[in-house]
């Protein structure tokens, strides 16, 4: 359990002390380049999935929220129920990866609309403005700001559909929460055999021995029979 809280509020206070930071003292599209121009904190905003993907509008965003808010029930209970029966370590870690990674954008979703007034292209957002908030609970904006560009071009003409288009890799814009979902499933994926294989019953030599015990227990016994003691 000390474990699991300890990552929990680690992932969360960096990924929310990193956002605040940049929901106060950037404007909207703002970017600092911090290695080249393949590391740079670039401030967007999304109302959808992670990395930037969008879901459905306002409608979609509503519904997105509420059911992350039931996903989150579920990891939080599944992550209680692995720590009380002792779990791997590696599995404990992953899910509250997952968890505080999860937690972490619907703190935003939920609450970020009503405690900031919204960003824009020139203006800096200030933290509990006196008109109110941007949006109504639960359809805050999710901040990201992590963007590694690390290499760009263009699509070969010949390309189906995107020929001659312009392209960038890695070109989503996240946040740590983000990154700390990313790495709870990697790591499920990585251990999966050792988190979710079957295990063997026994080696095959140990079977052998079993199965064989009685034969040679009662051969033993007949050894150690004295002569005529089978007639007493």
């Amino acid at each position: 359990m000390k474990r699991a809280a300890i990552i929990i509020f680690l992932v969360l206070l960096l990924d929310q002390v990193f956002k605040i930071w940049v929901k106060t003292h950037m404007a909207l599209g703002d970017t600092y380049f911090i290695i080249g121009d393949w590391f740079q904190i670039h401030f967007v905003e999304n109302i959808g999935m992670a990395f930037g993907w969008k879901f459905g509008g306002e409608l979609g965003k509503l519904i997105l929220t509420i059911f992350r808010i039931v996903a989150i029930t579920g990891i939080g209970y599944y992550l209680y129920t692995i720590i009380k029966q002792q779990k791997s370590r590696i599995l404990i870690v992953s899910i509250s990866l997952i968890f505080a990674g999860a937690l972490g954008n619907i703190i935003d979703s939920v609450f970020y609309g009503l405690i900031f007034d919204a960003s824009g292209p020139l203006h800096v957002a200030t933290a509990f403005p006196e008109g109110g908030g941007y949006a109504g609970l639960f359809h805050g904006k999710v901040v990201d700001m992590l963007y590694f560009p690390l290499f760009d071009g263009y699509y070969p003409e010949w390309f189906p559909f995107v020929g001659g288009d312009y392209f960038a890799f890695f070109r989503p814009v996240f946040n740590i929460a983000d990154s700390s979902i990313f790495i709870g499933v990697s790591l499920l994926i990585i251990f999966q055999k050792r988190l979710f294989g079957t295990k063997n019953d026994t080696t095959e030599n140990q079977e052998e021995f079993t199965d064989k015990e009685p034969e040679d227990i009662s051969n033993a016994e007949e050894e150690l029979k004295p002569e005529g003691a089978e007639h007493f």
